[in-house]
């Protein structure tokens, strides 16, 4: 007999979990295979994963959730990172319906979830395939999410160490004038490479301010 299989859902859009246990049904005997914990919002997710009574193998988190301020806990990521410190064993889904970029590639750089599965993407079927992976120790990443850690990897790519560096450096709050005792380069070779970061950031005239301000969005410093 296989060992029970412990689910907490958490999302504050009953269709959405229904549509999980709907899956999940075609798939496992739900009396003898599974059993699928639900929660709506941040308080009630505090309270299934810090209690002692269930052990959790995979934890389905939507990004969005309604707040449980007195515990500090804002939104799906603050759950997962609970999870994480509570119950390390628990492998983690994020379920999202943000599409952009740089949303998507800070979600998993600040969790490293297991799985993210944005919700333009889901299907029924890559919902079970992904559940599989996530389950068998593996990381699947919906195509959008994937796409978006592709998009994001070309884009440092365009900016070596040199380029980085001065980010860096501005961002503690260096003078461009006093970049050159930092770096092994000249101004007008620094102005060089600041144009360039500000075309990779598409950044048109832009401030050193506005270099830092981007680079933070997008999870570079």
């Amino acid at each position: 007999m296989k060992p029970l299989l412990n689910i907490l859902i958490v999302d504050d859009h009953p269709t959405m979990i229904e549509g999980y246990k709907s899956i999940f049904s075609s798939q496992y005997d739900m009396n003898d295979e599974i059993r699928i914990t639900s929660v709506y919002n941040c308080e009630f997710a505090y309270k299934a994963i810090t209690s002692s009574k269930v052990n959790f193998d995979l934890a389905i988190v939507d990004m969005i959730l309604p707040p449980y301020n007195s515990a500090s806990l804002f939104s799906g990521e603050d759950i997962a990172i609970l999870i994480q410190k509570a119950q390390p064993s628990c492998k983690i889904m994020m379920s999202t319906s943000h599409t952009e970029v740089y949303v998507l590639y800070n979600l998993i750089k600040k969790i490293s979830p297991q799985g993210v599965i944005v919700k333009s993407d889901y299907t029924s079927d890559e919902f079970l395939v992904a559940i599989q992976e996530v389950l068998n120790g593996n990381i699947y990443y919906s195509n959008t999410a994937k796409q978006s850690i592709k998009e994001i990897n070309l884009e440092v790519n365009y900016l070596d160490s040199y380029n980085r560096r001065i980010i860096s450096l501005l961002a503690k709050g260096i003078k461009t004038k006093n970049l050159p005792l930092h770096l092994n380069l000249s101004l007008s070779a620094i102005d060089k490479r600041k144009a360039h970061i500000r075309d990779v950031f598409d950044i048109q005239k832009g401030t050193d301010e506005d270099i830092i301000r981007e680079a933070k969005n997008r999870g570079l410093i």
